[in-house]
């Protein structure tokens, strides 16, 4: 089949607009591993396309506290990526206000609504740590775990909460915990957990709490590069289906190298 110069220029102009955008998604993930006093937070992200609907981020606040989100939009690829921009773009305007995570996934669901897109939707995950106390406050919709490590094993927690940009009566619960120093969590996307090998067996939730039962007190790097190995493993031989992102927060001193 012949292949006219049109089409040929039409190709080179859409690869050309996926760079650009694969570009401009990047700058809105952290560009590199945050070390606040004895907290130390990293991330992976891992795109099924060239660009993908999944998003994190992590931060200081002016009050000293330290502040992450990490969300998962509805659909993949271009159109995703561009409804996780909107979703980046209203939680960056509200984050570091200092207001509870519950307040903030309100917020992002009044403005989602506001601007709503057809079948797109953002399941999300809002955490706050205070140093002062040693509390860090959670709120999730829609997302897996988040998962806390600590000295007794990983325990999978449960919040529930319905994903910002469905329904405008949503309302939002926070978890509180106390961490321990040497204490961590994992937040991650449903792109880990829903991961499926050639058996159209999905990776799940227990795998992701055995993997962790065996990784209290590394640095987070450590543990976000034995879980997307993992994850790789476990789907060899079957196509990804669907974006990876997952953010690791330690608190306290690490027993090994203490690195991000």
């Amino acid at each position: 089949m012949t292949v006219s110069l049109l089409e040929l220029g039409i190709e080179k102009l859409r690869e050309e607009e996926l760079e650009e955008a694969r570009a401009i998604q990047s700058m809105m993930l952290p560009r590199e591993p945050l070390r606040a006093g004895a907290v130390r937070i990293s991330h992976a992200f891992q795109p099924v396309a060239a660009v993908g609907g999944d998003f994190l981020d992590y931060f200081e606040m002016s009050d000293g506290s330290v502040g992450l989100y990490l969300g998962d939009v509805s659909g993949k690829g271009l159109a995703a990526a561009m409804y996780a921009a909107l979703a980046v773009g209203t939680l960056r305007g509200v984050h570091k206000t200092n207001q509870p995570p519950s307040t903030v996934l309100a917020s992002l669901n009044r403005r989602l609504l506001v601007r709503g897109v057809p079948r797109r939707y953002s399941a999300a995950q809002y955490a706050v740590f205070d140093p002062r106390t040693a509390e860090m406050q959670i709120t999730s919709a829609g997302m897996p775990g988040p998962f806390y490590l600590s000295a007794e094993g990983c325990r999978v927690l449960q919040i529930p909460g319905i994903p910002p940009g469905l329904f405008p009566e949503a309302e939002y619960e926070t978890a509180t915990l106390t961490l321990q120093p040497g204490d961590s969590l994992l937040f991650c996307t449903d792109g880990i957990t829903d991961a499926f090998n050639i058996r159209d067996e999905s990776f799940g939730i227990s795998r992701v709490q055995a993997l962790c039962e065996h990784a209290v007190r590394i640095p987070p790097s450590e543990l976000l590069r034995r879980i997307f190995a993992a994850v790789a493993t476990f789907t060899q031989h079957r196509d990804q289906h669907d974006d990876i992102a997952a953010v690791v927060f330690h608190y306290g001193l690490l027993t090994t190298h203490d690195r991000a």
